[in-house]
């Protein structure tokens, strides 16, 4: 019963989802073709993602990572950002009749309106733009809508959670990223990053900062998670915080697990991201013999409660990172399991409207409120021409 209420919720205020991989999923199988893997039919014994799934899901807008690693750099990290895209664009254009393009607020509500899944693009990574405002400005006309501003490691002009300080935060370079993504509308991804950049990135952002898949960090002490002044500061900014579903994002347990699962991964001849038939292979074996710690659909929901307590409601939202982890949460075991994140909640005595404003109205809010900030800031603002040689002193 409770689940069919969670269903019947997300019919009306579908789900925003921050941050799937599939796009680079696609690439690792099948180089993006599309007649190799058919994202319409049952491809749950290959990814987390296709089409039926994600309307089981209860999905209504989908921003599609258009990640690349970060060993990736220069050049060969901007043309395989534009294969991303390029991909996502495909997609869109295979299935007109279940995805829509979305470059805006009313994109996505003109989307849901007409039955379809508002498709944004999200870039991963700061090495995405090679250090260079120009290229910043390329992805924003290509569509993406938000860029994490560091992956794993660092970029020069700004810190990684899972990497050792450098800049101490953002340079000077770094602040000129925040302020021209600010003046194109393109919303600062805090995702990833060292809480030394979270927090000068929220003091100097003129607009509102998404975090597109990250959990509570005191609930789960993992670099990658969110510290409580963080989440306070959201109210303040206007922020949303996304609530992700990663294993040892969610769950103190599984992080030594999943370090330990990694050292295998590379003792075996893999990158630890390596989500290949070969690379899922390997990884199941290591779980065989090392029983890996699994966290529910419960896990989640109490670090929504703490992110709801913290930042409050207008401050939360979803990123499950499906197609971008080897390993999953019980109940979510993909796309289609948003309808049990909902029930969860509901048996909490979330009321309908707070579920509302997490699963849709708290994205397209800040989206649209980019939107205004950008639109005031072009009035009095030129494109910056500033370069990391010129700020900086050094690249």
């Amino acid at each position: 019963m409770t689940l069919e209420r969670a269903r019947a919720l997300l019919r009306d205020a579908p789900v925003v989802d921050g941050h799937n991989d599939l796009p680079w999923a696609m690439r690792v199988l099948a180089r993006y073709d599309l007649n190799a893997v058919d994202l319409a039919a049952d491809q749950s014994s290959l990814l987390h993602t296709d089409l039926d799934r994600l309307r089981a899901g209860g999905v209504g807008a989908q921003f599609w990572s258009v990640y690349v690693r970060s060993d990736l750099a220069g050049d060969h990290a901007v043309s395989a950002t534009l294969e991303q895209i390029d991909f996502v664009r495909a997609l869109i254009e295979r299935f007109p009749d279940r995805l829509r393009a979305a470059y805006s607020a009313q994109d996505m509500e003109d989307a849901r309106a007409g039955g379809r899944i508002a498709s944004l693009l999200g870039a991963e990574g700061g090495h995405s733009i090679d250090c260079s405002l120009a290229t910043l400005r390329a992805l924003y006309r290509l569509g993406v809508r938000y860029m994490t501003l560091t992956h794993n490691d660092n970029v020069p002009w700004a810190d990684s959670a899972t990497d050792e300080p450098k800049a101490g935060g953002l340079t000077a370079f770094g602040k000129e990223v925040v302020r021209e993504m600010n003046r194109l509308g393109m919303l600062v991804d805090l995702s990833h990053v060292s809480p030394e950049t979270m927090r000068d990135a929220l003091a100097i952002s003129e607009a509102p900062v998404i975090f597109s898949h990250s959990s509570a960090r005191a609930l789960c002490d993992h670099p990658r998670n969110v510290p409580d002044d963080v989440l306070a500061a959201l109210p303040g900014n206007g922020g949303v915080a996304m609530v992700t579903f990663v294993p040892k994002f969610v769950l103190p347990e599984a992080v030594r697990w999943t370090a330990e699962a990694d050292e295998n991964m590379v003792a075996h001849g893999f990158h630890p991201l390596d989500t290949s038939p070969a690379g899922m292979e390997c990884q199941r074996a290591f779980e065989a013999e090392h029983p890996r710690p699994v966290p529910t659909v419960a896990t989640v929901a109490d670090h929504l409660d703490h992110m709801r307590e913290v930042a409050g409601i207008e401050h939360i939202g979803i990123g499950g990172d499906f197609d971008g982890t080897a390993f999953v949460t019980a109940g979510l075991d993909d796309v289609s399991g948003y309808p049990n994140l909902v029930a969860e909640l509901l048996v909490r005595g979330w009321s309908d409207s707070d579920i509302a404003k997490l699963t849709w109205h708290n994205a397209v809010r800040v989206l649209r409120d980019a939107e205004a900030v950008a639109s005031e800031l072009q009035r009095i603002r030129p494109p910056s021409l500033a370069t990391i040689e010129e700020l900086d002193g050094t690249r």
